[in-house]
């Protein structure tokens, strides 16, 4: 396993993250343990959740699979560089007028001890802000951010679902408190959808932060069996047939290299150097096996250039990108 440094931090983190929003509702959680024991030991360190993970009914059963695993001992909290977020409703009675989607200090405070209750931990590396909420000040999401860290509880603070002037307004006032601010921006990013390349990718290289993309394999349509009728779920149908096109040269392109599609879509998100880890969020134990040859995966400047002809971007960023 390779690793980077998470954005302007000192922390090292595998080159592979860790997704876990499976465990539970798709993963039962004897394999999810299975998962994380063979990232451990084919040296992912860096691993991502959130505190609504499980499903409407049962927000919050990631957490308490990745806690019990934890309990296991062997050195498992220790090696691993935790992720988790903040934001969306949990369906908490005790939360009353403050329940809904969103952020405060309020809710900041509460559901951080929520999260380590859950993860039977007492400290968390990387704390994340799952959305931006407009109608909260920068002044008081870092003052609620600096208790945590001030305590020893989060190490850093990271973004996720961020535009690009988020970033930058996050990144300035953190400037003027004189604290590190963000260090990671969690985001779609994947060859079908290329828009931030236009602001976020761009502002988080120049502001310090490192990118981590979610959903790099699109839903699954970049998967090896996307184009079977077994390989994407219905749900996903309609997008299936509005880049069939797209897809099969991307298969084709796929058996010239000898590879597979999910690995190829996985190393051309990994090959930006805005990006630091892509999240893979394997279901079983097998999926999660095929994913660790991505790494040593180097596409060559003729294969980026074929891949952009099969998924244009916007081709530089902005505002090159659309004006002169």
């Amino acid at each position: 396993m390779k690793y980077s440094y998470l954005g302007k931090s000192g922390l090292k983190v595998s080159q592979l993250c860790l997704g876990t929003m499976n465990f539970g509702p798709e993963t039962e959680e004897k394999e999810a343990f299975r998962i994380m024991d063979a990232a451990l030991d084919a040296g992912i360190n860096f691993f991502d959740t959130a505190n609504v993970y499980g499903g409407n009914d049962r927000r919050g059963w990631t957490e308490e699979i990745i806690g019990r695993w934890f309990q296991q001992g062997g050195g498992r909290r220790e090696k691993v560089v935790l992720a988790t977020k903040v934001y969306n409703d949990m369906f908490d009675e005790q939360d009353g007028p403050n329940s809904g989607a969103g952020l405060s200090a309020y809710k900041i405070r509460r559901h951080f001890e929520g999260s380590l209750k859950r993860l039977q931990t007492d400290h968390i590396e990387l704390y994340q802000m799952h959305h931006i909420d407009r109608n909260v000040s920068w002044d008081e999401l870092w003052g609620a951010f600096e208790i945590l860290v001030s305590q020893g509880k989060a190490d850093y603070i990271g973004s996720s679902n961020f535009a690009g002037w988020h970033i930058a307004a996050a990144q300035a006032k953190a400037k003027e408190r004189h604290f590190l601010g963000l260090v990671s921006e969690q985001h779609l990013y994947n060859l079908l959808e290329r828009t931030p390349e236009l602001e976020v990718l761009p502002a988080s290289q120049e502001l310090g932060l490192g990118v981590i993309p979610w959903s790099p394999l699109a839903g699954g349509l970049l998967g090896r069996n996307a184009l079977s009728k077994t390989g994407v779920r219905s749900a996903r149908s309609a997008k299936l047939e509005q880049h069939r096109s797209q897809l099969e040269q991307f298969s084709a392109l796929c058996k010239e290299l000898g590879e597979h599609e999910d690995q190829v879509a996985l190393a051309w998100v990994l090959a930006n150097p805005a990006v630091t880890a892509p999240i893979i969020g394997p279901r079983t134990l097998e999926q999660f096996e095929d994913s660790l040859r991505v790494t040593e995966i180097v596409l060559e400047a003729d294969v980026l250039k074929k891949l952009d002809e099969i998924f244009p971007g916007p081709g530089r960023p902005a505002p090159e990108a659309y004006a002169w």
